[in-house]
């Protein structure tokens, strides 16, 4: 018995030396730790642009499958009804804004943590209903007293974008309805109850046949840059900056692109 233990520890060593021989000296890497286990829970509460809807909606559920235990409600509006809700108190854990300019009014309130991150980019695009009926052609015919055009109202992110294409393109809009957010613009044309609009070119790819969209050279100028943000009165700031990270991800930012979104440059 002895016997044996002896020969097997002999065994054993030099199976040790043949192993460090045949690395060169180098020790194999030890495979990475298993990520921590994700503790985030409980209701996720975000604010955002209403034309993140579609796209929000998904990575919503995409995040509750990836961290069972919580749920994202969303509150989509406007972002300058938002902005507002947000400084009049209104509970929330996270900010998606549609520009900079309403969330530097959540800023400037003291309601934002940290550096707002910018996580996608949008342009403006002409939309029309199916087949055109009133032969819109240009930010032109925006200017057309006899044509029903549906605009976003100026304060709001869209209207804003709208604006500054105007202004380069020399144009003086006549619009007969001026809207609370983008969707509200988009509603009207494929109802039928505007000739055209402005909005997103997200937004007119969501709506599919019920609208067509028209590209203008002018949109360049007004390109839309949304920020992100937790808040800084969230209720579960944890999951705020986890649906945050999210967003920002590889996984996040296939679903904007998906819906049209374009990679932010900054």
């Amino acid at each position: 018995m002895p016997h044996t233990r002896i020969g097997f520890l002999a065994f054993a060593a030099a199976a040790a030396l043949a192993v460090a021989a045949c690395g060169g000296g180098q020790q194999t890497p030890a495979p990475p730790a298993a990520a921590p286990s994700n503790t985030v829970t409980g209701q996720i509460t975000v604010f955002a642009a209403a034309s993140l809807t579609d796209a929000f909606g998904e990575i919503g559920k995409a995040f509750e499958q990836a961290n069972p235990g919580t749920t994202v409600q969303f509150n989509f509006a406007g972002s300058s009804a938002l902005a507002q809700q947000i400084n009049q108190g209104a509970p929330a854990d996270v900010f998606a804004s549609a520009n900079q300019a309403q969330m530097d009014v959540v800023a400037k309130a003291g309601n934002t943590t940290g550096t707002p991150a910018v996580f996608t980019e949008n342009t403006l695009q002409i939309v029309v209903p199916p087949g055109n009926p009133a032969g819109v052609q240009s930010l032109q015919d925006f200017g057309k007293e006899e044509l029903k055009i549906a605009l976003c109202a100026e304060q709001v992110p869209c209207g804003a974008a709208a604006q500054q294409v105007f202004a380069a393109a020399g144009v003086t809009p006549a619009p007969d309805t001026l809207e609370q957010d983008v969707r509200a613009v988009l509603t009207k044309v494929a109802l039928g109850e505007a000739d055209a609009g402005l909005v997103y070119r997200t937004d007119v790819l969501s709506a599919g046949v019920e609208v067509e969209g028209i590209d203008f050279p002018e949109a360049a100028q007004a390109i839309n840059k949304y920020p992100i943000t937790v808040l800084a009165k969230a209720p579960n700031p944890a999951g705020g900056q986890a649906f945050v990270d999210y967003v920002l991800s590889a996984d996040g930012q296939a679903v904007l692109q998906k819906y049209g979104f374009a990679p932010s440059s900054t």
